[in-house]
């Protein structure tokens, strides 16, 4: 069985699952956890993705943290493997896995029996020249042409993924969009949980947090980690927050319009997020300031 545990930004999703973790090792099942924020995978991006310390994991292992350099680009595709491998290897030690994350994507990758095509080096090369070349207006306009309903997802201004989806296009003679599920199966059984909250009470938390990151060192962080080439990371340096920061550090936003920026991102992040994970009708959702909401998931396990 796998625990999954989903919803916004803010929301405290990880002090819920060490909550649970906790209550299933007194009830003698070992419990494990498993990484679903994307930016987490990423080693020193600890402030500005709410990362746990280790000495704040209360001794309950932790897969999929400080597994990419800032210059690596982070994939669903092989964060699917490395996800499923590690609940695999979880269940073989007789231990239960709960997966913890807001990546919508990355989450029902693993969650559910997706499939994501390859890759074709020459073609991606191809692409990606083409997008340096000729900006990702172009390459927008030519996606909306074979695939409409993924050209008004990803927008005009998402090179990165406008590249893949031409690619995935290109290698399979169909829509991006095709190859996701309409209908998901699940990759094993599995019990979702979901913690919202009303948005008047999340929006002024996610505003304050973001306060707090800058109050914490954020920019001190991405300062440390401009020479391990954040600014050349293909998904790194995109990280809400760190592209902000980023900017504060080379001059070019204010350190009020930096945190205002953010805040203004991860609001709309938040949304996306609530969107993605409403439409699994069968997430146990539960309201995150209850004070027996780990009596309530607990209550949902076999």
């Amino acid at each position: 069985m796998l625990v999954v545990i989903v919803g916004p930004t803010g929301t405290g999703k990880s002090e819920l699952s060490l909550d649970l973790a906790d209550r299933l090792i007194a009830a003698g099942r070992p419990a494990e956890i498993v990484n679903a924020d994307a930016m987490q995978l990423y080693r020193g991006m600890d402030i500005g993705t709410a990362k746990l310390p280790v000495a704040e994991r209360r001794g309950v292992p932790h897969h999929l943290l400080d597994v990419l350099d800032v210059t690596d680009e982070a994939t669903v595709a092989r964060y699917q493997v490395e996800a499923r491998a590690a609940i695999t290897g979880i269940l073989e030690r007789g231990a239960v896995p709960i997966l913890v994350g807001g990546s919508g994507l990355y989450v029902s990758s693993v969650v559910y029996d997706f499939q994501f095509p390859g890759t074709d080096p020459v073609l991606r090369a191809r692409l990606e020249a083409e997008l340096v070349e000729q900006g990702p207006g172009l390459l927008y306009e030519r996606l909306k042409a074979v695939d409409p309903a993924s050209a008004a997802r990803i927008g005009a201004s998402n090179g990165r993924r406008l590249v893949r989806a031409l690619e995935v296009v290109e290698l399979t003679g169909a829509p991006h969009t095709a190859v996701l599920p309409g209908d998901p199966v699940y990759w094993m059984p599995a019990v979702t949980l979901g913690l919202r909250l009303p948005r008047e009470v999340l929006t002024p938390r996610l505003d304050a947090r973001v306060d707090r990151m800058w109050a914490a060192g954020l920019v001190d962080e991405v300062r440390g980690l401009i020479p391990a080439g954040l600014e050349g990371g293909v998904t790194a340096s995109r990280a809400i927050g760190y592209a902000q920061a980023l900017g504060q550090v080379r001059g070019t936003l204010a350190q009020a319009d930096a945190v205002d920026a953010t805040q203004q991102l991860t609001r709309r992040y938040a949304r996306r997020q609530v969107s993605w994970f409403k439409r699994d009708p069968h997430t146990h959702w539960i309201d995150a300031d209850d004070t027996d909401r780990v009596d309530q998931a607990a209550a949902q396990l076999p």
